[in-house]
């Protein structure tokens, strides 16, 4: 199943997101023993497109559970980037590629 992982950075945190960002993507391209795979993933951005203020993932796991806590996990999660989270089951059905077809951990 897939899941929309939508995260708000916490006041002032910018620093922490530009420092600990290399360790961040490594580990949601190499998630460790958590079952869960990121298919994509970005920052989302204020409406002036000035900074980032979050994050966005669609991410495929067995169940919401495996999907915490690999957010709990995560080094953003660690550091206190991240003031909230929002877990949603998520329908892939517009522009799903051939790839996303094959479940992989």
């Amino acid at each position: 199943m897939y899941y929309l992982v939508l995260a708000t950075d916490a006041p002032d945190s910018a620093d922490k997101r530009e420092e600990i960002g290399p360790i961040h993507r490594a580990y949601l391209r190499h998630p460790g023993n958590h079952r869960v795979k990121v298919h994509l993933g970005g920052p989302t951005l204020t409406m002036q497109h000035a900074q980032t203020n979050g994050t966005l993932l669609i991410v495929e796991a067995d169940e919401m559970g495996a999907v915490s806590e690999f957010v709990a996990d995560d080094p953003f999660a660690q550091a206190g980037v991240f003031q909230s989270v929002e877990i949603r089951p998520w329908a892939w059905t517009l522009g799903q590629p051939d790839s996303v077809t094959e479940t992989t951990y």
